[in-house]
This record gives C-alpha cells, sequence and structure tokens, in this order.
C-alpha cells in the first residue's frame, strides 16, 4: 500500500481559486476508479464535512496552523507529498518524493519586492520530484522567472465545476437587474482589473453589471470611486459572495460575461460562463486566450469606450450566430472536466510511486 499526502488545507475557502482546485481535484479523485494499492490523505481543517462527503475513500489529517513552522512539520513519511498549491506554507519535515501543482506566480508581477515569497517557491521547486501546471502558460511564466530543475513536468487542465447548469424555473435571488446585464465574478482585487468594467460602462447605457465574489479588500473602494465619479450607483451592482444558485441564475441570464483580468494562471469564471452557451469577452493576455480559446471575444487594452465596442460588435455577433456560437461555447467548456483531470494527476502519482 502507497500512501499520498494531499497538502490541501486552502479547501476551507471555496469562494477562492485555491479552495475551488481542492475540492473539486478531491472529489475527482474520489469518483474514479480506486486502486487498491494506493491510499490518500486529505489534509483539512474541517474534516467532519469532509468525512460526511467522501466517507472512507480518504484518511484524514486535521489541519493546524502550527504545521506551517519548521519545528512543527508533519514528520510522518509519506510515499508522495503533493502539495496541491504553490503558495503553502506547510511542507513535510523530512526529504519525501514531492509533487507540486503550479497555478500562476503572479507574486513575480504584484509583489516584485517580496523577495520572502521567491525564496519559498525556490525552496519548493527544488523539493519538486515532478512538477504539474494549470496551463502552458504558467509553465512558460514559471520557467521565465525560475530557474526550473530537470524533473517530469506536466499541464493538466483544471475542470469545469459547473457539471449540471439546471437551476428550478421558478428561483429567483434576492437581486434581480432591472435591464439587460453584463456579469463578472471573481475575487475583486487590482489583478482582476474590474474597474475598467465600470468605465466601459459610460458608453453601455443599455446595460448594468453583476459583480460576485469576495469583495473584502480595499480594491473594492477604488471600483466604488469610479462608480461614483460616473454616477452609475444605479447600474452597477456589486453582490459580494454568493451561493452556487445564484451564481447559476446570474450566468445563465446574463447577455455575457466579462472578464478584464490582467494575470490568471487558468482562468475558471469563463469557462463556467460557456456552460451556459454565453458569450465571453476576455483579456487578451497570460492563460486566458489559450483557455478561453478561438470563440471568446477578446479586449487587447482598455480604453473604455474600445471595451465598449468590442462587446457591442460581440454581442451583435453573438445574436446573429446564437445556435452555433451557443453549443461552441457548451461544447469548448464540456472539454474541462474534473474526472479527467482526477485521472491524468493519478498518473502521475502512479509515475512517481513506481
Amino acid at each position: 500500500m502507497k500512501h499520498v499526502f494531499l497538502e490541501s488545507h486552502n479547501i476551507k475557502n471555496r469562494y477562492f481559486g485555491f479552495g475551488q482546485f481542492n475540492y473539486h481535484l478531491i472529489k475527482g479523485l474520489s469518483e474514479i476508479e480506486q486502486d487498491e494499492q494506493l491510499k490518500f490523505t486529505v489534509h483539512a481543517s474541517d474534516l467532519k464535512e469532509l468525512q460526511e462527503e467522501f466517507g472512507t475513500t480518504f484518511n484524514y489529517k486535521k489541519y493546524s496552523s502550527l504545521s506551517r513552522h519548521p519545528l512543527f512539520r508533519i514528520r510522518k513519511k509519506y510515499d508522495l507529498w503533493h502539495s496541491l498549491n504553490q503558495n503553502t506554507k506547510i511542507e513535510p519535515h523530512t526529504q519525501l518524493p514531492y509533487l507540486m501543482t503550479v497555478h500562476d506566480i503572479h507574486f513575480m508581477e504584484e509583489r516584485s519586492g517580496d523577495d520572502k515569497r521567491k525564496q519559498r517557491f525556490n525552496e519548493k521547486l527544488s523539493r519538486c520530484n515532478a512538477i504539474v501546471y494549470i496551463s502552458n502558460f504558467a509553465k512558460e511564466n514559471t520557467h521565465a522567472h525560475f530557474r526550473v530543475p530537470a524533473v517530469p513536468e506536466h499541464v493538466i487542465y483544471n475542470g469545469n465545476t459547473i457539471t449540471n447548469t439546471n437551476i428550478p424555473e421558478d428561483y429567483r435571488p434576492d437581486f434581480i437587474p432591472a435591464q439587460p446585464y453584463l456579469f463578472n465574478i471573481g475575487e475583486m482585487t487590482a489583478r482582476k482589473n474590474t474597474h475598467t468594467l465600470v468605465e466601459m460602462l459610460v458608453f453601455l447605457p443599455n446595460f448594468q453589471l453583476v459583480l460576485a465574489g469576495n469583495s473584502n479588500k480595499e480594491y473594492v473602494e477604488t471600483v466604488k470611486k469610479h462608480i461614483s465619479k460616473n454616477k452609475l450607483e444605479n447600474r452597477v451592482h456589486i453582490l459580494g459572495k454568493i451561493s452556487e444558485i445564484d451564481k447559476r441564475y446570474y450566468l445563465k441570464n446574463c447577455a455575457g460575461f466579462v472578464f478584464p483580468s490582467l494575470r490568471e494562471g487558468f482562468g475558471l469564471p469563463p469557462i463556467e460562463a460557456m456552460s451556459y452557451g454565453k458569450p465571453v469577452f476576455l483579456s487578451n493576455n497570460t492563460s486566458l486566450p489559450e483557455i478561453g480559446g478561438a470563440h471568446a471575444f477578446y479586449w487587447d487594452h482598455y480604453d473604455p469606450e474600445y471595451m465598449a465596442e468590442t462587446v457591442e460588435n460581440g454581442l451583435s455577433n453573438y445574436k446573429e450566430n446564437e445556435q452555433d456560437l451557443s453549443r461552441l461555447y457548451r461544447n469548448h467548456a464540456n472539454s474541462f472536466k474534473w474526472e479527467e483531470t482526477a485521472k491524468q494527476y493519478m498518473k502521475v502519482y502512479k509515475s512517481l510511486l513506481s
């Protein structure tokens, strides 16, 4: 019996990308055919909830913040340690076979003076016996900034979190826009570039803008200043964190999905929007063209009038070809499956354990 440790404590916050990834990879591993010679240990703080969902499929180890410190690192000698997120401070006490998933290295652009993060990432790289990247862009960007060890490297795309697009026909969220709306969801931080959507809305008088996701950040104040400056209080709606069913409602009923992010390692929200056959408007940078595919609409820069024109032209194109484009979007979204993601990770585990 081989034991794989999944360092997955970020699963506690599923409103963030890391939490979503951790949960859906673990769920995917639980749903594929199990290898009797392989046992996984899930590392998390709320074990009861996970045990109720996954039962004896996994072993469980309760997370303690003390384990972030070298003296209190986990001492059990697992056959393989998988660091599900590249930013975690949780490390094994001894040198073990080690796999890391790299989602992004945004800190190189966002916090260039943060030498501690660079040092920690370098130390994690030096531990690796193999590396998984969630996109080709993430791989290329890592190689551009760091000396990557000569170990096996894999690109494994994330799956689509929306596997069932249905919602009850009579369901209504607490807030319903009074006119056609554009939708955006994601953590509201500077790299998400959300304020450009507010400026763009000035040139789209027939639309409202719905912004969802964690907004407990200083940047939300910047967004609110742009709303106030342009007198858009009645047309821009900041909802904060929303439920899964609310997210699906807004995706299903929006005129289009808008995502002007400056830096993405993958970019899952556009795929979720495509699940509903919706047109998506994305930044033409980092991983987004790779993940968004050929039929998304892209902004090359963020002049608000240009952005609005891109949306108007895209929506017009979509309306003229709605049946074909909607089908293409759904097919593209359905090509990202967590079951397939889990199967590819399983192959990586077995290659390292052999």
